[in-house]
């Protein structure tokens, strides 16, 4: 699973955790909102937001929280504010401008929330790096086994501007041709919301991504040429093709690091949830609330015994970043 991945993942988790918090904390007692002078007490919502599925599952990622802070204070991990910023930048540069921010927004996090996720994720990933392995060994014969997923097939950079019938699309090209704005028209006429606030602009895209109409048109046209409109179950589109590639075949020394990274990122993966069932095992977890004691059993005497082993020391470095990820 890449980084970007599990970032994704990890924010998605404590945006529950973040907000069911901060509904319970938030004004203790009193009235939270009233219908037609009837009110919804705080108490109220509270005991419904205990009651839900959800309320284990923000307990448990409480709980893990408070195990991690504990280690990292323990064992002496000092993960620095330039190496959280520098996790945040890699992540935020795998997506469009702006979308990151906008994923954070709507799952009600801060920003220094984001940033005490990246910590205890960098803080795991230093527990864990003892275990991690991967030899040159393991990142060649990978490459061997898996060369053709690297290679890239041709792709396209391509804008367009979708309408509804072919009067409109019509419209739309006469003005193009005249010398209109992309960014204009697309902003005035197109139907495409996750296009038209950036001119039509798609990025690129390889073959089997659009509808076929789309593709052939799009991979047919010249860079420059503007063509359509173009037909397909969405409407009609008007469509240039900006910048082409041609196919490439990946070398060993052009995706071994991104190898090493997924090797090392699987790895890593397998280690974590072992390594916080080890924090566990080890620590005394007392659940007052008969609704959520079942989370945290009493641990076998096999496995408090198997706790008396060191805990791995925390490496010296922070791992390498992940160049790339989905």
């Amino acid at each position: 699973m890449s980084r970007i991945v599990r970032a994704a993942a990890v924010l998605g988790t404590v945006a529950l955790c973040a907000s069911l918090a901060a509904c319970s904390s938030g004004g203790g007692g009193g009235n939270l909102a009233s219908v037609n002078g009837q009110t919804i007490t705080h108490a109220d919502f509270d005991r419904r937001l205990e009651a839900s599925p959800n309320a284990k599952q923000v307990l448990n990622q409480m709980v893990q929280q408070k195990l991690i802070d504990e280690y990292a204070q323990d064992k002496h991990v000092d993960i620095t504010q330039a190496q959280i910023d520098k996790r945040e930048a890699e992540i935020r540069a795998k997506y469009p401008p702006g979308q990151f921010d906008q994923i954070v927004k709507q799952q009600g996090l801060t920003e220094q929330e984001v940033q005490n996720i990246l910590r205890q994720q960098l803080v795991l990933e230093q527990a864990v790096a003892p275990q991690v392995h991967v030899s040159d060994a393991d990142v060649k014969n990978y490459f061997l086994k898996n060369h053709a997923t690297f290679d890239k097939p041709e792709q396209v950079r391509a804008r367009h501007i979708l309408v509804a019938d072919p009067q409109t699309a019509a419209i739309v090209l006469a003005k193009l041709k005249a010398g209109g704005s992309w960014d204009a028209l697309a902003k005035q006429y197109s139907t495409d919301p996750s296009s038209k606030e950036k001119g039509g602009e798609l990025g690129f895209f390889g073959k089997g991504q659009m509808v076929p109409a789309f593709q052939d048109a799009a991979f047919a046209a010249k860079v420059g040429a503007i063509v359509g409109p173009v037909k397909s179950p969405f409407g009609y589109h008007i469509i240039q093709v900006e910048e082409k590639k041609p196919p490439t075949t990946a070398s060993f020394a052009s995706v071994k690091d991104q190898i090493k990274t997924q090797l090392t990122q699987q790895q890593e993966g397998q280690a974590v949830p072992v390594f916080l069932q080890g924090l566990r095992t080890a620590a005394t977890i007392t659940v007052y609330d008969d609704r959520y004691k079942d989370l945290f059993p009493p641990p076998s005497p096999a496995a408090a015994a198997a706790t008396t082993a060191p805990a791995p020391p925390p490496a010296t470095t922070a791992p390498t970043p992940a160049p790339s990820g989905t």
